[in-house]
Protein backbone atom coordinates (compact mmCIF):
# COMPACT_ATOMS: atom_id res chain seq x y z
CA UNK A 1 0.00 0.00 0.00
CA UNK A 2 0.77 3.88 -0.96
CA UNK A 3 1.28 6.41 1.27
CA UNK A 4 -1.71 8.37 -0.56
CA UNK A 5 -4.32 8.94 1.43
CA UNK A 6 -2.89 7.42 4.86
CA UNK A 7 -4.36 8.52 7.44
CA UNK A 8 -2.04 10.60 10.59
CA UNK A 9 -3.32 11.86 13.91
CA UNK A 10 -0.48 14.25 15.22
CA UNK A 11 -0.93 14.74 19.01
CA UNK A 12 1.39 17.42 19.82
CA UNK A 13 0.55 21.33 22.38
CA UNK A 14 2.95 22.65 20.48
CA UNK A 15 0.48 24.75 17.78
CA UNK A 16 3.02 25.97 15.68
CA UNK A 17 5.18 22.99 15.08
CA UNK A 18 1.41 20.57 14.55
CA UNK A 19 0.67 23.28 11.87
CA UNK A 20 4.02 23.13 9.74
CA UNK A 21 3.99 19.13 10.34
CA UNK A 22 0.62 18.75 8.93
CA UNK A 23 1.48 21.21 5.73
CA UNK A 24 4.14 19.25 5.14
CA UNK A 25 2.26 15.52 5.36
CA UNK A 26 -0.80 17.24 3.25
CA UNK A 27 1.52 17.95 0.68
CA UNK A 28 2.50 14.49 0.52
CA UNK A 29 -0.39 13.15 0.34
CA UNK A 30 -1.23 12.36 3.84
CA UNK A 31 -4.31 12.73 5.47
CA UNK A 32 -3.79 14.17 8.66
CA UNK A 33 -5.95 15.47 11.98
CA UNK A 34 -4.60 17.03 14.75
CA UNK A 35 -5.22 17.04 18.56
CA UNK A 36 -3.65 19.32 21.31
CA UNK A 37 -3.51 17.17 24.37
CA UNK A 38 -4.46 14.04 25.12
CA UNK A 39 -8.16 13.97 26.16
CA UNK A 40 -8.36 15.03 22.24
CA UNK A 41 -6.37 12.54 21.06
CA UNK A 42 -8.23 9.97 22.77
CA UNK A 43 -11.50 10.88 20.89
CA UNK A 44 -9.62 11.62 17.50
CA UNK A 45 -8.11 8.07 18.13
CA UNK A 46 -11.89 6.51 18.10
CA UNK A 47 -13.92 8.88 15.72
CA UNK A 48 -10.85 9.46 12.87
CA UNK A 49 -9.34 5.75 13.33
CA UNK A 50 -5.62 7.22 12.45
CA UNK A 51 -3.16 4.56 10.60
CA UNK A 52 -0.15 6.58 12.59
CA UNK A 53 -0.06 8.81 15.74
CA UNK A 54 2.76 11.42 15.54
CA UNK A 55 2.85 11.13 19.83
CA UNK A 56 4.35 14.12 22.04
CA UNK A 57 5.65 12.80 25.61
CA UNK A 58 5.16 15.97 27.29
CA UNK A 59 1.03 16.92 27.31
CA UNK A 60 -0.54 19.51 29.43
CA UNK A 61 -3.05 16.36 30.61
CA UNK A 62 -1.89 12.62 30.16
CA UNK A 63 1.49 11.85 29.91
CA UNK A 64 2.82 9.89 26.34
CA UNK A 65 3.35 6.48 27.78
CA UNK A 66 0.07 6.77 29.90
CA UNK A 67 -1.60 8.07 26.36
CA UNK A 68 0.70 5.16 24.25
CA UNK A 69 -1.11 2.23 26.23
CA UNK A 70 -4.83 3.82 26.08
CA UNK A 71 -3.82 4.12 21.83
CA UNK A 72 -3.18 0.52 21.75
CA UNK A 73 -6.39 -0.28 23.69
CA UNK A 74 -8.50 1.48 21.06
CA UNK A 75 -6.36 0.11 18.33
CA UNK A 76 -3.95 -2.34 18.77
CA UNK A 77 -2.03 -2.02 15.29
CA UNK A 78 -2.13 1.68 15.11
CA UNK A 79 1.78 2.75 14.17
CA UNK A 80 2.82 5.37 17.38
CA UNK A 81 5.99 6.91 16.19
CA UNK A 82 6.93 9.21 19.75
CA UNK A 83 7.95 12.79 18.87
CA UNK A 84 9.75 14.53 21.47
CA UNK A 85 12.35 16.92 22.63
CA UNK A 86 12.92 15.28 26.24
CA UNK A 87 14.52 12.06 27.09
CA UNK A 88 17.24 9.45 25.85
CA UNK A 89 18.33 6.06 25.44
CA UNK A 90 16.31 4.96 28.56
CA UNK A 91 12.99 6.80 27.64
CA UNK A 92 13.26 5.85 23.60
CA UNK A 93 13.77 2.10 24.90
CA UNK A 94 10.83 1.99 27.46
CA UNK A 95 8.77 3.67 24.51
CA UNK A 96 9.30 1.18 21.86
CA UNK A 97 8.90 -1.35 24.65
CA UNK A 98 5.57 0.16 25.11
CA UNK A 99 4.38 -0.20 21.64
CA UNK A 100 6.38 2.72 19.96
CA UNK A 101 7.29 1.66 16.87
CA UNK A 102 10.36 4.36 16.36
CA UNK A 103 11.49 7.47 18.62
CA UNK A 104 12.35 11.13 16.81
CA UNK A 105 13.69 13.75 18.54
CA UNK A 106 13.10 17.74 18.35
CA UNK A 107 13.75 19.67 16.20
CA UNK A 108 12.51 17.02 13.44
CA UNK A 109 14.46 17.06 9.89
CA UNK A 110 11.00 16.55 7.69
CA UNK A 111 12.83 13.88 5.43
CA UNK A 112 13.79 11.90 8.62
CA UNK A 113 9.90 12.04 9.46
CA UNK A 114 8.74 11.33 6.01
CA UNK A 115 11.60 8.11 6.32
CA UNK A 116 10.58 7.00 9.73
CA UNK A 117 6.42 7.49 8.66
CA UNK A 118 6.96 5.44 6.08
CA UNK A 119 8.79 2.16 7.48
CA UNK A 120 6.05 2.81 10.32
CA UNK A 121 3.31 1.91 7.69
CA UNK A 122 5.34 -0.78 5.99
CA UNK A 123 5.59 -2.38 9.46
CA UNK A 124 1.89 -2.11 10.36
CA UNK A 125 1.02 -3.39 7.37
CA UNK A 126 3.11 -6.45 7.11
CA UNK A 127 1.64 -7.54 10.61
CA UNK A 128 -1.91 -6.75 9.94
CA UNK A 129 -0.99 -8.77 6.65
CA UNK A 130 0.59 -11.84 8.30
CA UNK A 131 -2.34 -11.86 11.11
CA UNK A 132 -5.00 -12.02 8.28
CA UNK A 133 -3.62 -14.93 6.70
CA UNK A 134 -2.97 -17.04 9.52
CA UNK A 135 0.61 -17.22 9.07
CA UNK A 136 1.98 -17.56 12.47
CA UNK A 137 1.41 -20.14 14.76
CA UNK A 138 1.29 -19.94 18.43
CA UNK A 139 4.31 -20.26 19.14
CA UNK A 140 6.48 -17.99 16.08
CA UNK A 141 3.69 -15.41 17.03
CA UNK A 142 4.79 -15.68 20.64
CA UNK A 143 8.87 -15.88 20.81
CA UNK A 144 9.66 -12.65 18.37
CA UNK A 145 7.84 -11.30 21.66
CA UNK A 146 9.68 -12.55 24.12
CA UNK A 147 12.98 -12.21 22.18
CA UNK A 148 12.42 -8.68 22.04
CA UNK A 149 11.83 -8.49 25.78
CA UNK A 150 14.97 -10.96 26.69
CA UNK A 151 17.32 -8.52 24.05
CA UNK A 152 16.27 -5.21 25.18
CA UNK A 153 17.79 -6.21 28.93
CA UNK A 154 21.04 -7.88 27.69
CA UNK A 155 21.73 -4.37 25.64
CA UNK A 156 21.46 -2.66 29.06
CA UNK A 157 23.86 -5.19 30.87
CA UNK A 158 26.50 -5.06 27.59
CA UNK A 159 26.34 -1.18 27.90
CA UNK A 160 26.74 -1.10 31.99
CA UNK A 161 29.25 -3.55 31.30
CA UNK A 162 31.13 -1.08 28.86
CA UNK A 163 31.25 1.45 31.12
CA UNK A 164 32.52 -0.55 34.04
CA UNK A 165 35.65 -1.61 32.20
CA UNK A 166 36.10 1.80 31.23
CA UNK A 167 36.50 3.03 34.80
CA UNK A 168 37.75 -0.05 36.53
CA UNK A 169 41.19 -1.43 36.97
CA UNK A 170 40.98 -4.21 34.89
CA UNK A 171 44.99 -5.37 35.88
CA UNK A 172 42.85 -6.68 38.74
CA UNK A 173 43.07 -10.09 37.67
CA UNK A 174 40.25 -11.38 39.55
CA UNK A 175 37.61 -8.35 37.94
CA UNK A 176 39.18 -8.80 34.67
CA UNK A 177 37.55 -12.17 34.21
CA UNK A 178 34.68 -11.63 36.17
CA UNK A 179 34.01 -8.81 32.89
CA UNK A 180 35.13 -11.61 30.21
CA UNK A 181 32.54 -13.67 31.76
CA UNK A 182 29.70 -11.78 31.49
CA UNK A 183 30.85 -10.65 27.81
CA UNK A 184 30.75 -14.50 26.94
CA UNK A 185 27.52 -15.07 28.71
CA UNK A 186 25.79 -12.06 26.98
CA UNK A 187 26.93 -13.17 23.60
CA UNK A 188 25.94 -16.73 24.54
CA UNK A 189 22.39 -15.62 25.09
CA UNK A 190 22.16 -13.20 22.25
CA UNK A 191 23.32 -16.38 19.58
CA UNK A 192 20.49 -18.71 21.34
CA UNK A 193 17.74 -16.09 21.44
CA UNK A 194 18.80 -15.79 17.49
CA UNK A 195 19.00 -19.84 16.65
CA UNK A 196 15.48 -20.36 18.79
CA UNK A 197 14.15 -17.12 16.00
CA UNK A 198 15.71 -19.09 13.19
CA UNK A 199 13.95 -22.26 14.60
CA UNK A 200 10.12 -20.77 15.01
CA UNK A 201 10.76 -18.62 11.95
CA UNK A 202 12.75 -20.09 9.69
CA UNK A 203 14.54 -17.74 6.57
CA UNK A 204 12.85 -19.52 4.09
CA UNK A 205 9.81 -18.08 5.09
CA UNK A 206 10.51 -14.89 6.69
CA UNK A 207 8.08 -12.17 5.57
CA UNK A 208 10.39 -9.90 3.50
CA UNK A 209 9.76 -6.50 2.28
CA UNK A 210 10.90 -3.59 -0.32
CA UNK A 211 13.67 -2.00 1.98
CA UNK A 212 15.67 1.19 1.72
CA UNK A 213 19.25 0.57 2.92
CA UNK A 214 20.02 4.21 3.29
CA UNK A 215 17.28 5.00 5.03
CA UNK A 216 17.84 1.84 8.00
CA UNK A 217 20.94 2.96 8.29
CA UNK A 218 19.04 6.68 9.16
CA UNK A 219 16.89 4.75 11.53
CA UNK A 220 19.89 2.95 12.94
CA UNK A 221 21.89 6.29 13.32
CA UNK A 222 19.35 8.07 15.58
CA UNK A 223 18.54 5.09 17.51
CA UNK A 224 22.53 5.06 18.38
CA UNK A 225 22.11 9.21 18.73
CA UNK A 226 19.81 8.23 21.83
CA UNK A 227 21.85 5.24 23.12
CA UNK A 228 25.46 7.00 23.14
CA UNK A 229 24.57 10.72 24.11
CA UNK A 230 27.79 11.16 25.90
CA UNK A 231 29.69 9.73 22.85
CA UNK A 232 27.91 11.01 19.96
CA UNK A 233 29.91 14.23 21.13
CA UNK A 234 32.95 12.80 20.62
CA UNK A 235 32.67 10.40 17.41
CA UNK A 236 32.53 12.07 13.87
CA UNK A 237 29.88 9.80 12.17
CA UNK A 238 30.46 9.96 8.05
CA UNK A 239 28.46 8.58 5.73
CA UNK A 240 28.67 8.06 1.95
CA UNK A 241 25.76 7.15 0.79
CA UNK A 242 25.01 6.19 -2.62
CA UNK A 243 21.74 8.07 -3.80
CA UNK A 244 20.94 5.67 -6.46
CA UNK A 245 20.68 2.25 -4.89
CA UNK A 246 17.62 0.21 -5.70
CA UNK A 247 15.30 -1.67 -3.13
CA UNK A 248 15.87 -4.88 -1.92
CA UNK A 249 13.98 -7.96 -0.11
CA UNK A 250 14.93 -8.46 3.16
CA UNK A 251 13.26 -8.98 6.56
CA UNK A 252 13.44 -4.99 8.11
CA UNK A 253 13.29 -5.71 11.68
CA UNK A 254 16.09 -8.02 11.34
CA UNK A 255 18.90 -6.03 9.40
CA UNK A 256 17.80 -2.86 11.43
CA UNK A 257 19.26 -4.91 14.76
CA UNK A 258 22.03 -6.50 13.01
CA UNK A 259 22.86 -2.01 12.12
CA UNK A 260 22.62 -1.43 15.31
CA UNK A 261 24.70 -4.29 16.84
CA UNK A 262 27.43 -3.34 14.98
CA UNK A 263 27.11 0.29 15.30
CA UNK A 264 26.64 0.04 18.89
CA UNK A 265 29.71 -2.00 19.37
CA UNK A 266 31.89 0.55 17.43
CA UNK A 267 31.10 3.23 19.65
CA UNK A 268 32.03 1.43 22.75
CA UNK A 269 35.31 0.82 21.17
CA UNK A 270 35.82 4.48 21.33
CA UNK A 271 34.70 5.77 24.31
CA UNK A 272 37.66 8.43 23.94
CA UNK A 273 36.06 9.47 20.45
CA UNK A 274 37.36 9.16 17.03
CA UNK A 275 35.54 8.80 13.19
CA UNK A 276 32.85 6.28 12.38
CA UNK A 277 32.02 5.71 8.35
CA UNK A 278 29.31 4.01 6.72
CA UNK A 279 29.18 3.72 2.77
CA UNK A 280 26.49 2.38 0.86
CA UNK A 281 27.14 1.65 -3.18
CA UNK A 282 26.05 -0.99 -5.75
CA UNK A 283 27.83 -3.66 -7.52
CA UNK A 284 27.71 -5.35 -10.48
CA UNK A 285 29.83 -8.98 -10.09
CA UNK A 286 28.71 -12.23 -10.84
CA UNK A 287 25.41 -10.86 -9.33
CA UNK A 288 23.98 -7.70 -8.58
CA UNK A 289 24.12 -6.49 -4.88
CA UNK A 290 24.45 -3.79 -2.49
CA UNK A 291 27.40 -3.22 -0.28
CA UNK A 292 27.17 -1.95 3.19
CA UNK A 293 30.53 -1.21 5.01
CA UNK A 294 31.24 -0.06 8.48
CA UNK A 295 34.50 1.45 9.50
CA UNK A 296 35.75 2.02 13.08
CA UNK A 297 38.79 4.44 13.52
CA UNK A 298 40.05 3.23 9.77
CA UNK A 299 39.45 -0.68 10.63
CA UNK A 300 37.12 -2.35 8.72
CA UNK A 301 34.68 -3.71 11.51
CA UNK A 302 31.82 -4.68 9.43
CA UNK A 303 30.51 -5.94 5.90
CA UNK A 304 27.58 -6.27 4.79
CA UNK A 305 26.62 -7.62 0.55
CA UNK A 306 22.95 -7.55 -0.07
CA UNK A 307 21.53 -8.91 -3.43
CA UNK A 308 17.92 -7.01 -4.32
CA UNK A 309 16.01 -9.99 -3.47
CA UNK A 310 17.53 -11.48 -0.67
CA UNK A 311 20.16 -11.48 2.03
CA UNK A 312 23.13 -12.78 0.49
CA UNK A 313 26.15 -12.84 2.80
CA UNK A 314 27.33 -11.11 6.23
CA UNK A 315 30.63 -10.78 6.94
CA UNK A 316 31.87 -9.42 10.01
CA UNK A 317 35.60 -8.29 10.79
CA UNK A 318 37.10 -8.62 13.99
CA UNK A 319 36.12 -4.82 15.62
CA UNK A 320 38.53 -3.96 18.17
Amino acid sequence: MGTIGRKILVIDDNLELVDLIRRYLESKDFQVSIALDGKRGLEKALSYVPELVLLDLKLPDIHGDELLRRLKEIDKDVAVIVVTGYGGEQVAVDMMRKGAIEFLSKPIEYDALLRSIKNALEIRDAQIEDRRLDRHPSLERFFPFLAHEIRNPLHAISGALAIIQRRSDLKDDLLAQSVKIINEEVQHLNEFVQECLNFVRPPHIVRLMEVEINEVISVVMNIISHMFESESQKIRVVTEMDSHLPKIYVNYEEIKHAFINIVKNAFEAMPEGGEFTIKTSRKMDASEYVEITFVDNETHIGLFLVTLTFLYNVTLFGSK
